[in-house]
């Protein structure tokens, strides 16, 4: 096992994806025994927070498609959650253009302080054009978006953190503005998405917490590199998230045809057309390189290419493989599931304690060899 020549004795953490969106987190046919309704979530996030996960991310979509056809508001469903746990954090996503980030402080430190510091943002730069078409707001350019987002991320943090803020951008401005209450301590973290050139950028100089979509050991370690890199120049570490899919059974054959099931159930209008939106934002940037860029149809048949980072097998085998993700970089694994309460519970169960073990065996190997 290589050891990370920045390796911290932190455990690597782990959140889901709230299902607050109709369909799952496949598009496919396949039976699921996920919903998006209120009480099925209230109870999935307590078997979450008693299986060991840190973090829930709510989902933001305004419209229909891709076989989410009901979709509830992220910040409101965010804050339903934390009435109903203890210790979970919840992070709620905002789109700036739909949100000013006025509205969103507001929201956000009121939040706050109804649950002591457990909320924190997932700050979007873009979804689909016709998303934003469809409820009249207009759709930036692809590093427009990411400029946007960057002053928006500015904005929320000076108001937090500030009396008589004044802050002078190009799509926000503030003139001594204060807030108050502010957020509980701590600080609501600022998490983003992309992989693109702007989204790196924008983390190091700007972001608590830095997703990318579903990655190999190796490809996750080239953005991690690149961003912690960028970032010493601005007094900033983001810590990395990865997306992930993951179909654990007693054996891998077992896990391999689930997902083989998944993918020949998939809905091949709704995938084509997720995947014309998706990689559309994520070629439009300069370099050609943002999320869904160079995804296949079966990595899209999951929205965030959660396939990609293998996740798949036994517990022991998905155990040493978030090892490696973690030798990698990464310090949040973000999870989906085909069924979420039954499958959460067992992550719980069967995989995090496995993925403990492996930790404790890594650290303890440097002091051993010196001995």
């Amino acid at each position: 096992m290589t050891i990370r020549s920045d390796q911290t004795s932190e455990p690597v953490r782990f959140a889901y994806w709230v299902p607050n969106v109709s369909g799952g987190l496949v598009v496919s046919r396949i039976p699921q025994r996920t919903s998006w309704d209120a009480g099925y979530n209230r109870k999935l996030a307590q078997i979450a927070e008693e299986a060991g996960f840190d973090y829930a991310l709510t989902q933001i979509r305004f419209t229909a498609g891709y076989g989410a056809e009901y979709q509830h508001e992220s910040v409101a469903f965010s804050q339903d959650l934390l009435a109903h746990t203890s210790k979970l954090k919840v992070i709620a996503a905002l789109l700036p253009g739909p949100w000013n980030p006025t509205l969103a402080a507001k929201q956000i430190a009121t939040i706050s302080q109804l649950s002591e510091g457990r909320i924190a943002v997932n700050i979007v730069s873009g979804w689909f054009a016709g998303e934003f078409r469809a409820i009249g707001e207009p759709w930036l350019d692809h590093d427009e978006r990411y400029r946007r987002s960057e002053e928006f991320i500015r904005a929320l943090r000076g108001i937090w953190t500030q009396d008589n803020f004044t802050f002078r951008g190009d799509f926000y401005r503030y003139t001594n503005y204060t807030l108050k209450p502010k957020p509980a301590d701590p600080q609501p973290e600022i998490f983003q998405g992309g992989s693109s050139r702007a989204a790196r950028d924008m983390a190091a100089r700007v972001s608590d917490w830095y997703f990318t979509n579903g990655a190999t050991p190796v490809e996750l370690r080239k953005q991690v590199d690149d961003i912690r890199a960028k970032s010493v120049e601005f007094g900033n570490r983001p810590k990395i998230g990865v997306n992930a899919f993951v179909i654990a059974r007693d054996t891998e054959e077992e896990a391999r045809a689930v997902l083989d099931d998944i993918i020949a159930q998939a809905d091949p209008e709704a995938v084509k057309a997720f995947g014309h939106e998706a990689k559309n934002a994520g070629k439009a940037s300069p370099e050609g390189e943002g999320n869904w860029a160079k995804s296949t149809f079966e990595d899209l048949v999951q929205y965030n290419d959660g396939f990609r980072t293998n996740l798949i097998g036994t517990p022991d085998q998905i155990a040493e493989r978030i090892v490696a993700l973690n030798d990698a970089g990464a310090d949040l694994i973000l999870l989906a599931f085909l069924h979420f309460q039954e499958e959460v519970a067992y992550f719980g169960r069967e995989i995090l304690p496995r993925v403990r073990a492996l930790e404790a065996a890594r650290e303890a190997a440097p002091a051993a060899a010196a001995a």
